[in-house]
């Protein structure tokens, strides 16, 4: 009933900013709990950040805290994150993804009612 798609990711020198976007379709988006993760290259993929229904709540993985910002415009039905001091190891696939438990999104449970295909950020040294 949700479809998410992603898109803003690209090139960028490191120290540089970058922000990625998530376009959802179809109905109730503003009352999932939305977030982002990360697969870089064989690794595992990894929680990057997690906002509420009503944005009020943010989450952040250590790695990304204070660098990143997550945001979400429920009237534009729009998902955003904002990533600044882009360091290499922040190389990888961004997948946004949606579901009614905030705590779904957090633990990137398997469950999670949806998932984008992802966009390819690559931070160049």
């Amino acid at each position: 009933q949700v479809q998410l798609v992603e898109s803003g990711g690209g090139l960028v020198q490191a120290g540089g900013s970058l922000r990625l976007s998530c376009t959802a379709s179809g109905r109730s988006f503003s009352s999932y709990a939305m977030g982002w993760s990360r697969q870089a290259p064989g690794k595992e993929r990894e929680f990057v950040a997690a906002i509420s229904w009503s944005g009020d709540n943010t989450y952040y993985a250590d790695s990304v805290k204070g660098r990143f910002t997550v945001s979400r415009s429920n009237a534009k039905n729009m998902l955003y994150l904002q990533m600044n001091s882009l360091k290499s190891e922040d190389t990888a696939v961004y997948y946004c993804s949606a579901d009614l438990s905030m705590r779904t999104v957090q633990a990137m449970d398997h469950g999670m009612a949806y998932w984008g295909k992802g966009t390819l950020v690559t931070v160049s040294s």
